[in-house]
């Protein structure tokens, strides 16, 4: 029976019935998207670039947002080039294998995304209410190996509602949606999905607290501020908090309205809205976040302005 099913599986091809409206547009929208990812892929270059290449920036904030970079260009290559070729084909199909690998990355990239923005509020916490300690708890090698344990736990963590998704008979091949998402996959699945539900949901839970973690930290971080006498640490936080802050407002924002529509989208919510609603975090965060960084932090700025003065 496992092998039988495996097969029917192998044989799945979903079809994506998100893009059906933009037929009658197709190159439109295909030239569109493709300058805008190519923006993405040169603001998030030359951030990862000037992040490498200058020495000054060689510290645990600039290699936390360097990993953030990459994870963008990692997390956008899972949806893009796929989403380009279905916009100069009359048929918006995806195989089974691919759209599990579609899935797994573009999670993968989210999950990796909030983790890594709960490390960054920690070391903004400990560099502005401990400053005299900061460079014996966080330093450069424990920056390295604190991105190599967020991309293992990541793994491992969108690793298993996949291999939940894989024991499922499913009983159909329409996804409303411009690309695989895992639990639309489940959605179609005519057997019992409690342990896929049960794991969904432990996974929002830990994302909740690492939530409320973040609050904490920023909690701490203004009122610190607060009671400050030195103008120092008030300009430390605009100069290195608020782009963080803005970058995770606007990540949460996305990724709630993608987890919203996921679970409770309906099928007569125009196809449009339902876009907008599940591509928000695959076209905002990748675009704003580079230039957040690099037009906020000094240090970014000028680098960039160096690396480019050389170069002439």
């Amino acid at each position: 029976t496992a092998s039988l099913m495996e097969n029917l599986s192998d044989a799945i091809i979903f079809n994506l019935s998100g893009l059906n409206e933009t037929r009658s547009q197709k190159y439109v929208f295909f030239t569109f998207t493709f300058l805008f990812y190519l923006f993405i892929i040169f603001l998030n270059l030359t951030l990862i670039a000037t992040v490498l290449l200058e020495k000054s920036l060689h510290e645990p904030m600039y290699i936390f947002i360097c990993n953030l970079s990459v994870n963008t260009l990692y997390g956008t290559a899972g949806f893009y080039p796929k989403l380009l070729a279905d916009f100069l084909s009359d048929t918006h199909v995806i195989s089974y294998t691919g759209c599990l690998i579609q899935a797994f990355v573009i999670y993968s990239s989210v999950l990796c995304e909030f983790s890594n923005l709960t490390v960054m509020a920690y070391d903004r916490y400990v560099a502005i209410c401990k400053p005299l300690e900061y460079h014996s708890i966080i330093n450069t090698v424990t920056a390295r190996n604190i991105v190599l344990i967020l991309w293992i736990l990541t793994f491992c963590e969108t690793v298993i509602p996949i291999l939940l998704t894989l024991r499922l008979s499913l009983c159909g091949s329409r996804i409303d949606r411009l690309y695989c998402d895992n639990w639309s996959i489940v959605k179609l699945s005519c057997v019992d999905t409690t342990l896929n539900n049960i794991y969904g949901y432990i996974v929002v839970i830990v994302h909740i607290i690492q939530a409320f973690f973040i609050v904490y930290s920023y909690i701490e971080i203004i009122r610190e501020c607060l009671k400050s006498s030195e103008g120092r640490r008030r300009i430390k936080f605009m100069q290195t908090c608020l782009p963080h802050l803005i970058t995770l407002i606007n990540f949460a924002i996305s990724t709630i309205f993608d987890v919203m529509h996921s679970r409770y989208g309906s099928r007569h919510t125009p196809q449009t809205l339902n876009n907008i609603m599940a591509m928000e975090f695959l076209v905002i965060p990748p675009l704003l976040n580079p230039l957040i960084y690099g037009l906020k932090l000094t240090q970014i700025r000028l680098s960039v302005k160096r690396l480019l003065y050389k170069r002439k």
